[in-house]
């Protein structure tokens, strides 16, 4: 993997949307908000600032202009560069070609699992799989509203690619279950205590 100037991924999203119109910081997030881009990648409203600043100094965004509406405070107006257009499709070339080593949370908890006991994970899996059937609602129902406006496959992807996965964590979770059972005398007992299946 290329070590970039900017690896943030909210800076992805950003050279995205400047790609297609000049906006400024505010326009930026308000844009990422209603695009949906915050289930897929962490910003708050300083973090989008910083990431700006820091496309600025690399050369992939330059101001624009700066403009006044009323008595509000200046509003610098930033558009992508060239380096920055070159930046952009090399980076998305290299996330959608190359797999790369990502750490979810969800895997750090499962590598470092027994240290609780089988009778508090049984709950806990249970709870999941709740929490999991939800996002997978959740998700399925943002793309059958967002066909039902007419928006193309293309642009729904991402939530598609959400779908897949969130399938493959369920039927993970259903299947940690028999494992769980298997294991649970032998774990609880490592804890001191009795196995209690429900």
């Amino acid at each position: 993997m290329k070590k970039r100037q900017v690896g943030n991924l909210l800076a992805l999203a950003v050279l995205s949307y400047l790609s297609r119109a000049a906006m400024h910081p505010y326009e930026l997030s308000k844009t990422l908000r209603n695009h949906g881009d915050a289930r897929s990648i962490k910003f708050n409203h300083g973090s989008l600032y910083m990431v700006v600043q820091q496309l600025a100094k690399a050369g992939f965004v330059a101001e624009q202009e700066v403009n006044r509406d009323g008595a509000r405070p200046e509003r610098t107006v930033y558009q992508i560069t060239d380096a920055g257009r070159e930046e952009l499709r090399d980076w998305l070339r290299e996330l959608v070609g190359e797999p790369q080593h990502e750490y979810p949370a969800f895997v750090s908890a499962l590598s470092m699992i027994a240290a609780l006991t089988p009778n508090e994970v049984i709950p806990l899996l249970r709870n999941r799989l709740k929490g999991l059937a939800d996002l997978r609602a959740e998700a399925e129902e943002s793309i059958e509203k967002s066909e039902a406006e007419g928006v193309p496959a293309l642009f729904l992807i991402e939530e598609q690619y959400r779908v897949s996965l969130l399938d493959a964590e369920i039927t993970f979770v259903q299947n940690l279950f028999a494992h769980v059972n298997e294991w649970g005398p032998m774990w609880a007992a490592a804890h001191g205590e009795e196995y209690r299946p429900e």
